[in-house]
């Protein structure tokens, strides 16, 4: 399918995880990819594999989410989609009994701050277009409590999940669709990574996952492709969740 042909696509987070099986369908799709990330290697590497573009940026810098947008519609003229997906789960990140002040604003900046730029920036321009699409990545964390707690990633997808809604109340009538995406636990590097130190932690959680395993980053990219295109063209200020039944089960199957 080619939905998103002649779309300019900005997808932060763009060099591994969701963020590069994103690129690889959107791309796929027809989209000019903007490949963004603080890492150069890695978001350079995203943009010469699908024959995008990379911008080095860092998402919690104001002036650098303003120049990357800008610059955006400078070159291309246009901002159709915007996939604001950087974030952070780092590990000292724990219960609130133990998270420091500075983990928790940090994750905070990282995982809501830049939503709120990148929406801050994106949105001019497609009030201009008079269309686009914005998805925010959230999480399953965000509609769901857990013992075993990462409280200031819980609170960031939280208030992506907020701001999210009401951008999208907001601006539906001028064209402007703005959805959350709410994935279940995905096996990207960062997860797998850390459920590989902790393989007890990775079966408490697996457990809860009536399909019985993780997700695979193209499963969430494919999520972010149909809300990027027109197929989605009703939906806004919306919880879009991609979970393999967590938020819905309370007995799994054996």
């Amino acid at each position: 399918m080619e939905r998103l042909a002649g779309r300019v696509a900005v997808v932060t987070g763009a060099g591994s995880g969701i963020g590069l099986a994103t690129v690889r369908r959107l791309s796929a799709e027809g989209a000019l990819a903007v490949c963004v990330d603080v890492n150069e290697d890695a978001g350079k590497a995203a943009a010469d594999e699908v024959g995008g573009e990379f911008v080095q940026c860092d998402v919690t810098d104001e002036d650098a989410v303003r120049a990357l947008f800008d610059g955006v519609a400078e070159r291309h003229g246009r901002v159709d989609i915007a996939f604001n997906n950087a974030g952070i789960s780092p590990p000292d990140d724990d219960s609130i009994l133990v998270t420091g002040l500075d983990a928790w604003e940090r994750v905070i900046k990282v995982n809501t701050t830049s939503v709120f730029l990148c929406c801050k920036y994106a949105i001019p321009h497609m009030r201009r277009q008079g269309k686009g699409s914005i998805i925010n990545t959230a999480s399953f964390v965000a509609l769901m409590g857990a013992a075993t707690s990462q409280i200031a990633y819980t609170a960031s997808k939280g208030g992506v999940l907020a701001l999210t809604r009401e951008l999208g109340v907001q601006f539906a009538r001028e064209g402007i669709r703005i959805n959350a995406l709410c994935p279940g636990p995905v096996a990207t590097p960062l997860l797998l990574e850390l459920f590989a130190k902790d393989p007890e932690r990775a079966a408490r959680r697996l457990v809860h996952v009536p399909m019985g395993r993780f997700a695979q980053p193209e499963e969430i990219a494919a999520a972010v492709a149909f809300l990027a295109s027109d197929d989605a063209s009703f939906m806004t200020a919306a919880q879009f969740v991609v979970d393999g039944g967590i938020t819905g089960a309370y007995v799994t199957p054996l």
